[in-house]
């Protein structure tokens, strides 16, 4: 079928090729042999005018004009596939649904496990496809190859429609044994104790704490580099090394690691809000909207680690900790 001179199908292989980079590869994602992608090329380049693609190795490589085609082109597939195809309403109870969520292996261990309790009960055959954070988030989202994208708030674009989910503080963790952690940390001997840092990404970005860091020109003495929070507790376990932590997960690994729990000094308490994000055009759909609302009941229901019972060290009662945070100067 032709709109205005231009076949639609068309759309569909030139979404797969600038998904794929492949000529085989987007053939087999759309179901076409590779002659008739081959000639669906050919066509495409006939009707914009450009060639859309050149070979650089054995990769296809997008013109300019294809780059600035790819973002409405994504939009008005996901555009027909939410609002025309998937017109059936959702029954969770039903459904096979898997959500496709990048979501930082912190959030996964103090925040998933209730969700994936209330989900195996009110549908059980729904599946979830945990990712890590990536250098494309945004991208991600905005083709709608993932459903939620769940991070920090400062970090989110203003592209879609995002929402909070909860509170978390950081603090600084070691071994029990680390006899430097006995004393109030000052911010001098912070920073000229060895750390274990968590990089995300091929182009190794950095926390939000050494983000904070880099910004007003201070700069850790990292000694190991992880891919992840939840390796940072094995990494100072007996040794004199140091990680900055949420307080959530810190008290979570506590319990089953030697972990001692230190306020960071004053000028680096650093509380930040995780938000979850997801692509604008999913924002109607029945799924998306039942996922995220199990998500807000389940984050309505936790404490703010600020308000705890719970004192954060031995030596700190929460009122102390919030009232430093009321009158953080900063750095």
């Amino acid at each position: 079928m032709r709109f205005k001179g231009l076949d639609l199908n068309l759309l569909v292989a030139l979404d797969a090729l600038l998904t794929e980079r492949s000529l085989t590869a987007a053939a087999r994602s759309v179901k076409l042999s590779q002659p008739a992608m081959s000639a669906a090329v050919a066509r495409l380049r006939d009707y914009f005018r450009d060639d859309l693609f050149t070979m650089v190795g054995r990769e296809f490589t997008p013109t300019p004009r294809a780059e600035r085609l790819a973002p409405a082109v994504r939009e008005a597939l996901l555009h027909i596939q939410h609002s025309i195809i998937s017109w059936e309403p959702f029954d969770p109870t039903q459904s096979d649904r898997c959500f496709r969520i990048i979501v930082s292996d912190y959030v996964t261990l103090v925040f998933f496990e209730k969700v994936m309790e209330r989900v195996a009960q009110e549908a059980p055959a729904i599946t979830f496809d945990f990712r890590p954070h990536t250098d494309d988030n945004d991208d991600l989202i905005r083709r709608g190859e993932v459903d939620l994208l769940i991070l920090p708030e400062m970090f989110t674009s203003n592209a879609h429609p995002r929402a909070r989910l909860f509170e978390d503080v950081h603090v600084c963790v070691g071994c029990r044994s680390n006899k430097l952690l006995s004393e109030p940390l000052t911010f001098e001997r912070f920073m000229s104790m060895g750390h274990v840092a968590v990089k995300f990404g091929n182009t190794q970005r950095p926390s939000i704490d050494e983000w904070y860091l880099n910004e007003h020109g201070h700069k850790k003495r990292i000694e190991v580099v992880v891919q992840g929070f939840s390796m940072i507790p094995h990494m100072v376990t007996d040794t004199q090394r140091i990680g900055t932590l949420p307080l959530r997960l810190a008290r979570h690994f506590a319990k089953t690691i030697p972990l001692q729990i230190v306020e960071l000094p004053l000028r680096l308490l650093l509380p930040f809000t995780e938000v979850a994000q997801w692509p604008a055009l999913h924002d109607n759909d029945p799924a998306s909207l039942w996922m995220r609302e199990i998500l807000f009941q389940e984050a309505s229901r936790m404490v703010s680690p600020l308000t705890t019972a719970e004192p954060l060290v031995d030596r700190t009662d929460v009122v102390s900790l919030n009232s430093q945070i009321a009158s953080w100067p900063g750095l």
